[in-house]
C-alpha cells in the first residue's frame, strides 16, 4: 500500500516563533530557507520564487531563469 511506503518526520521548536526575539527569528527564517533549497536541488527541482512581481527559477546549477 502506498500509506507503508511514505514516511513522515516529526520534530519539536525549542521555541515558538511568537517567543523569539528579531535577530533569533531572522536566524530560524535563514535556515529554513537554506533547508528548502537545499532539499529542493537534492531531488532536482528548481527553487522557484517571485521577485519584483517576476517569477524566477534557479536551478542546482546556479543559472536563474525568468518564468513567463
Amino acid at each position: 500500500m502506498l500509506k507503508d511506503t511514505i514516511k513522515y518526520r516529526t520534530g519539536t521548536m525549542t521555541k515558538r516563533p511568537a517567543e523569539m526575539t528579531a535577530q533569533e527569528l531572522k536566524i530560524w527564517q535563514e535556515q529554513g530557507e537554506k533547508e528548502i533549497k537545499e532539499y529542493l536541488f537534492s531531488i532536482n527541482q528548481p527553487l522557484i520564487y517571485s521577485k519584483n512581481g517576476v517569477m524566477i527559477a534557479e536551478n542546482k546549477d546556479g543559472s536563474i531563469e525568468v518564468l513567463q
